[in-house]
């Protein structure tokens, strides 16, 4: 069963509707995560919601939203005037414009979601919209409101459903004067050129996510499965830096060091399928094994290890 929905409402192209659901591309669940202990005890730290001044506790219902006017002074804002101000697109994504998909700067791109029909009727509507901006080879521009806010979103086809991707307003993208301002304007020679395009054809190859394995995220299970183990934990020596004096010296060896793997003609190592119970714990860090291998283990009675 797909996940539980973010978002329901409708999708609308001038008088052509359908009611769709949002779902979430990504998540970040599977990554490893920490809570903070007391040192002291081994128990979880709980956070409390306390009044600056008084230190008091303050229970949800007497919490309010305010807008900082100056230094302590606010203006409260309750969540029924939030709810007034709500735009059409609360409950719709109106499709405004179609653009051509090189049009929308990277910069301006924030996260994907999966938009699919809700329920049973509204399929043929929105197979229309989907298969109109597929043939026009179009990316379409709307509008829809997540937590209160209203996003603009950017809609694509994706097999049988659509993918839409939320977007940055201009004011949230900072301008890269500021940034590149000091950069100094360097003449590159062509030999060097050519050098550096040899080290790009040599690596060249097509974008396969799957080759891809977060080493900091195996270095994580490594560690708390050794502690586990009650396995000493040692620093490991870190490679010395090098300063690069000879510039073309450097892109000379590049190219070397590049071309040195194609003679040893490796196998390309199979890449890892994603684990979905990274979190248990419970595999070896050479290869997740599946949940029913795992699951045959004695399971350990906890034990709290100093970090």
């Amino acid at each position: 069963m797909a996940p539980r929905a973010n978002w329901k409402g409708f999708l609308r192209l001038s008088l052509v509707t359908c009611p769709v659901a949002l779902y979430p591309a990504t998540s970040e669940s599977e990554k490893i995560s920490f809570n903070q202990l007391n040192r002291q005890t081994g128990h979880r730290i709980k956070y409390l919601k306390v009044d600056a001044d008084t230190g008091d506790e303050v229970p949800n219902e007497d919490i309010v939203k305010g807008y900082e006017l100056d230094k302590g002074q606010y203006i409260e804002v309750t969540k029924e005037e939030l709810e007034e101000v709500a735009l059409e697109s609360t409950r719709t994504i109106e499709i405004d414009e179609f653009v051509d998909k090189s049009d929308i700067d990277p910069r301006y791109l924030i996260r994907p979601y999966y938009l699919r029909p809700d329920g049973k009727v509204g399929h043929d509507a929105f197979a229309v919209i989907r298969e109109t901006i597929r043939e026009m080879d179009k990316v379409a521009i709307g509008r829809v409101v997540l937590t209160n806010r209203e996003h603009i979103i950017a809609l694509e086809p994706l097999d049988k459903g659509l993918v839409g991707t939320l977007l940055r307003y201009p004011y949230e993208v900072r301008g890269e004067q500021e940034y590149f301002d000091e950069i100094q304007n360097v003449k590159v020679t062509k030999d060097m050129l050519d050098l550096a395009k040899h080290i790009v054809n040599q690596k060249a190859g097509r974008f396969e996510p799957e080759k891809f394995e977060d080493h900091y995220e195996t270095a994580l299970i490594d560690l708390i499965n050794r502690k586990r183990a009650g396995k000493p934990i040692t620093p490991k020596e870190r490679p010395a830096a090098t300063n690069v004096v000879d510039l073309m010296e450097a892109l000379r060896r590049s190219v070397g060091r590049e071309a040195a793997p194609a003679k040893a003609a490796k196998p390309a190592k199979k890449p890892r399928k994603a684990s979905s119970g990274q979190k248990e714990m419970l595999m070896p860090i050479e290869g997740k094994k599946p949940k029913e291998t795992a699951a045959k283990k004695p399971a350990a009675k906890p034990q709290r290890k100093s970090a």
